[in-house]
């Protein structure tokens, strides 16, 4: 009896947690806007990356397995999308300190914000919130230099994620110069 009271329960998290992500951001829409503190202590909002490309993404903790992968990733790739004139934050409810150590640890060289209080991940639909247990869910969003979501990527492959945005952003750059909005 126990163990079916237990499998009820885990199938009732699945279906919640599939479910949860629907109604996401899509693109087209305006970017909420946010205002949060980096890993150094300093406020940032979205206005402040206007005339850019952003690549927005929320992982779940600091120096786990996947989110060390998917850091790594985009601290690898970071040239690239500096090239591209893209910029990269990364989102997730860690204090500032875990963002500090966690940034430092790996020698992330872009901006790691404290969503303490889990709004902004609410906001952009990535946060899944089971009571007394918060986490950012794993998605990104690339952000046009007007601030519209080009592209969301949901429940993103850590490995793949920084690559993933790369190859778009080539794209839409393309697309870009000759005068074709994709999204």
């Amino acid at each position: 009896m126990v163990w079916l009271f237990i499998i009820i329960i885990v199938l009732v998290l699945i279906i919640w947690f599939y479910l949860s992500g629907r109604g996401s951001l899509a693109p087209g829409q305006l970017a909420p806007d946010f205002e949060l503190a980096d890993q150094n202590g300093e406020l940032h909002s979205l206005t402040e990356f206007r005339g850019k490309w952003l690549a927005l993404y929320f992982y779940p903790k600091d120096d786990t397995p996947g989110c060390t992968r998917q850091a790594c990733g985009f601290r690898d790739g970071f040239h690239k999308l500096k090239a591209l004139d893209a910029e990269v934050v990364g989102i997730s409810i860690d204090t500032v300190d875990s963002h500090a150590q966690f940034a430092k640890k790996f020698g992330l060289p872009f901006r790691l914000l404290a969503d303490t209080r889990a709004e902004t991940a609410a906001r952009y639909h990535s946060l899944l919130n089971l009571g007394i247990v918060k986490f950012a869910k794993r998605n990104t969003f690339l952000i046009d230099p007007l601030g519209t979501i080009a592209k969301a990527y949901i429940s993103v492959n850590a490995t793949r994620n920084a690559a993933d945005i790369v190859s778009d952003l080539e794209r839409l750059k393309i697309s870009e110069v000759n005068g074709i909005k994709e999204y």
